[in-house]
């Protein structure tokens, strides 16, 4: 029978499209309209003379959403919810946190409005950084909650108990999921019924099963009745429905939802849990009609993902035994610099560091959930500094980081998923750079994975064979590691 097509919306079949390309279609800061001076000269503080496409696209449209301050009084109009899906390394944070800040800046008192909640601690900590350096001297108060304190001392970040009741101490707050949730149902005063925009970035991870719960906690937490004291009543909020005449005499804090993602889900199912208000979808990921022969068409080639202009990616045939020969070769005799390593398990990761450390000669460190916080922290930045030339990581840990200057991926397990695929290569080739990436495939992995990358209309891949003769030289000192591995294992 013929497949059938899932219905498109309209707003996912015809979306704003963003130019691709960054470096030809950057925009100088100043011809974006409407950003306030004060944020002008903080980006210019910082080296930003221009906007990436994405950013100079999604700023003003958030920015015109609360054009009416962001109690949306008269004609009632409700903001409409924004999806952005555009390549990692896009900017697509910057594209959130200037509008948002910018909106809040004249707010009186302080209140949670603004929630950003994302799928790492990492992921958090690095947005939350970019916040607190825009919303510096503006007296906004930014919290970053991921369970790195304690829960009690979070709860003192957000809540000041006083005579006359509960005070909130943070007006923007970015949190991952599960320390969240334990705040809306056990942190007295913790309220969300003020919350103006509700942020979810690296939404399609967001909304896979585990996080829908997060989410739906979040919106119920939103429209909650709070009873403690009556003068709050004035800006109760109902769902969203008809204006009627009775409730057009409460001006409501209207809830938007920003969703962005390298990978957004094209799957209407899922964005419909999401319970998306006439939605506008930004995207740089356009698919593409292909012609064959005269007056076919066939709409072949839909481009599911795009990735970074100036990423070249290759892939070496292998079989188990020369993998780790050919990841030192590429260290040692191809000389390759700042690289970034996945594979596809923290315990592989471990061996494989072990091993690359026993063998010598590599300045190695590896990236783990097995770390602490703090020492991932300083290995990303000696990384960061050239100080480490290889770095072996797991997908969990690598999932949005900004990691600066990584010359090199190494798919050192090739990923079992698109989506693998495109969140690792993303992690060079960034901002316009120049990168490239490397799949490690077994032989009986290549047909599968030169299918998946196809599928996603990803063509552009090159095989790259290593000769066995140009491993030969490292393979006695590699036995020699492995001994050294193995008496110290045991």
């Amino acid at each position: 029978p013929p497949q059938v097509q899932p219905f498109l919306p309209q707003w996912l079949a015809q979306p704003k499209l963003v130019q691709k390309r960054i470096k030809d279609n950057l925009v100088p800061i100043g011809e974006v309209p409407g950003i306030h001076p004060r944020l002008l000269k903080k980006l210019q503080m910082n080296g930003i003379e221009s906007f990436f496409p994405v950013q100079a696209e999604v700023i003003p449209a958030i920015l015109q959403s609360a054009s009416n301050g962001y109690l949306v009084g008269q004609g009632g109009y409700r903001p409409k919810d924004i999806c952005v899906s555009a390549p990692t390394g896009s900017g697509k944070t910057l594209s959130f946190v200037i509008p948002i800040v910018q909106v809040l800046l004249d707010r009186v008192v302080c209140q949670v409005r603004a929630l950003v909640v994302l799928p790492t601690k990492e992921l958090a900590q690095q947005v939350s950084k970019v916040f607190n350096i825009y919303t510096d001297g503006t007296g906004l108060k930014v919290v970053l909650i991921t369970g790195q304190k304690s829960f009690a001392k979070e709860q003192e970040m957000l809540v000041q108990k006083k005579v006359t009741g509960y005070c909130s101490l943070a007006d923007i707050i970015v949190a991952t999921p599960g320390r969240l949730t334990d705040h809306i149902s056990q942190t007295a005063g913790f309220s969300l019924t003020q919350l103006r925009f509700l942020i979810v970035d690296e939404a399609d991870r967001m909304i896979d099963d585990m996080h829908q719960n997060c989410l739906n906690q979040i919106v119920k937490a939103a429209f909650q009745v709070e009873n403690d004291s009556g003068s709050n009543m004035l800006f109760q909020r109902t769902k969203p429905g008809p204006i009627t005449a009775a409730s057009s005499c409460y001006p409501q804090i209207p809830l938007q939802k920003l969703l962005f993602s390298a990978t957004l889900t094209q799957d209407p199912e899922k964005l419909q849990q999401l319970d998306l208000f006439q939605p506008r979808l930004f995207t740089s990921v356009y698919s593409e009609k292909k012609t064959f022969g005269v007056g076919t068409e066939t709409e072949q080639d839909t481009k599911k993902y795009t990735l970074p202009e100036g990423l070249s990616q290759c892939y070496v045939p292998c079989d188990l035994n020369s993998k780790p020969l050919l990841l030192l070769y590429f260290m040692l005799k191809m000389k390759f610099t700042r690289v970034l390593c996945f594979t596809n398990s923290r315990e592989a990761s471990h061996r494989l560091f072990l091993l690359v450390q026993a063998f010598g000669g590599i300045a190695v460190a590896e990236f783990s959930s097995r770390l602490p916080p703090n020492e991932r922290q300083r290995t990303m930045k000696e990384f960061e500094q050239g100080k480490i030339q290889l770095l072996i990581s797991t997908d969990a840990t690598a999932r949005g980081i900004d990691v600066k200057g990584v010359n090199y991926v190494i798919n050192y397990d090739a990923p079992q998923f698109i989506r693998t695929y495109i969140h690792r290569v993303g992690r060079t080739a960034r901002a316009g750079k120049v990168g490239v990436a490397f799949s490690l495939v077994l032989r009986i992995q290549e047909r599968r994975f030169l299918r998946m990358l196809k599928d996603a209309g990803i063509r552009d891949i090159k095989k790259h064979p290593v000769k066995g003769n140009s491993l030969k030289p490292l393979v006695q000192k590699y036995e020699e590691a492995l001994c050294k591995l193995e008496k110290t294992v045991k």
